[in-house]
């Protein structure tokens, strides 16, 4: 079913719009909670969670792409989920590693105060995301938006790990060179 279909069922209050994301968004969205969670339980009840968040988001939300916000609902949430169980024990330690390698990059949660800040700072990351070679693109978004590993970063696009782990490196100090030019990040 198209997209633009499905999200009228959710306009309508259908309930048949969360079978149809399932069968459409299932497999994707599963991958995205468990690259997060490594616990197949938990991410298959992030799946759930994201159905239930689309459903109370929709309306008033229309998303342009079903697939991308279904997938940054279901990351949410994840996460979410991951800091709680993080909070009583350490563990999940790529999620970790990816969350801390941007810590330098991307101001403190705390420090944005209001949406018009936030908006500033999506946009910004848009843009300096816009203006990178696409594998150098692809990489940062594998590792920071899916969480991928170093491991399975090298696999899918075919460089060592040490290349793969210089071009975030780099990548990340591009950004925040941005981030600075931009006034976002001081």
């Amino acid at each position: 079913m198209e997209d633009e279909r499905i999200i009228d069922l959710y306009f309508k209050r259908d309930e048949s719009a969360i079978s149809e994301s399932r069968n459409k968004y299932g497999a994707y969205l599963l991958s995205i909670a468990y690259r997060i969670l490594y616990n197949t339980e938990d991410a298959s009840e992030c799946e759930n969670d994201t159905y239930l968040s689309a459903w109370n988001t929709m309306p008033p939300t229309v998303p342009k792409s079903l697939s991308g916000y279904l997938g940054m609902l279901c990351r949410s949430c994840s996460l979410d989920r991951w800091r709680k169980h993080n909070a009583q024990k350490r563990g999940g330690i790529e999620t970790e590693m990816s969350l801390t390698e941007l810590e330098d990059c991307i101001p403190d949660s705390k420090s944005i105060d209001d949406e018009l800040q936030e908006k500033e700072l999506a946009e910004s990351l848009s843009v300096f995301l816009s203006k990178l070679p696409e594998l150098e693109c692809s990489i940062f978004i594998y590792r920071y938006w899916h969480l991928a590993t170093i491991k399975e970063i090298s696999e899918k696009f075919g460089k060592s790990e040490s290349k793969i782990k210089t071009t975030l490196y780099r990548t990340r100090i591009k950004l925040k060179e941005h981030l600075f030019r931009e006034g976002i990040f001081v």
